[in-house]
């Protein structure tokens, strides 16, 4: 098989399963490595596909920061929905911490009729929306605001944070990778996510289903720090089969 025959197989193959790695390529291919890492960087040269970490895909695996009032619109319907199994999790007398972003947003939306709430948000949005809420307790973080997130970041934000020790994190995300695992655009955010983790009991993502295969700039943590995700139905049995052999229980909506 000649290299232009190659090429073709490795294109085919990836539209019918839209991820591919180095190793069953060239297992198959009776070729080395080398040759398949060659093949795929004159692929991606072509713009034909991306290469991933012992990989390829054809959706580009790399995320960019959106202002929030622009991500609000995006999969509004499936945050919606995540939102709303997020919040059936939450208890009276809970403590919490909501991370950022617009996912998790639409939990604070759907949080109702719970007693002697605490909680904890580096959301300027999410305390907006629970000061609506005479039962709820918020503490909202200081520190540097991140305006495309309407969030705070930074060390006093982490800081605080040491005091505490919370039920549950809900956390959104920019990126779920099964190799380089949960990831932001913003490598500040990223840290304070890190401190809301070891703060935290539980950790549950709120992620729909266009975050997964997909990295941010800052990596918050591997998925061997996640208790839970909720997605929605566009997430594929691939993913879902993976995170379960990783011992994450995925709610999709």
């Amino acid at each position: 098989m000649n290299s232009t025959e190659r090429h073709q197989l490795i294109l085919e193959k990836l539209h019918q399963e839209g991820d591919l790695n180095v190793i069953s390529l060239y297992k198959e291919l009776k070729v080395s490595r080398v040759t398949i890492r060659k093949d795929l960087k004159l692929l991606e040269e072509k713009g034909l596909l991306f290469r991933t970490h012992g990989g390829a895909t054809l959706k580009n695996p790399y995320t960019i920061d959106r202002p929030v009032n622009e991500k609000e619109k995006l999969q509004s319907a499936e945050k919606s929905k995540i939102g709303a199994a997020a919040a059936r999790l939450i208890d009276d007398n809970d403590s919490i911490i909501i991370a950022s972003g617009t996912t998790v947003l639409a939990l604070a939306k759907k949080i109702q009729h719970k007693k002697n709430l605490t909680v904890i948000t580096a959301s300027l949005n999410v305390a907006l929306e629970l000061l609506q809420q005479p039962d709820i307790e918020v503490l909202q973080l200081g520190g540097i605001l991140r305006k495309t997130s309407s969030s705070v970041t930074g060390p006093y934000a982490q800081s605080i944070l040491t005091d505490f020790s919370c039920t549950k994190l809900f956390l959104g995300v920019d990126g779920i990778d099964l190799e380089f695992g949960l990831s932001t655009t913003s490598a500040m955010e990223a840290h304070l996510n890190r401190q809301m983790i070891e703060a935290s009991q539980k950790v549950i993502v709120l992620s729909d289903s266009t975050k997964f295969g997909k990295r941010g700039f800052g990596k918050i943590c591997g998925l061997d720090k996640v208790d839970r995700i909720i997605t929605d139905a566009g997430i594929s049995e691939y993913f879902v089969k993976q995170l379960e052999n990783l011992g994450i229980e995925v709610t999709v909506v």
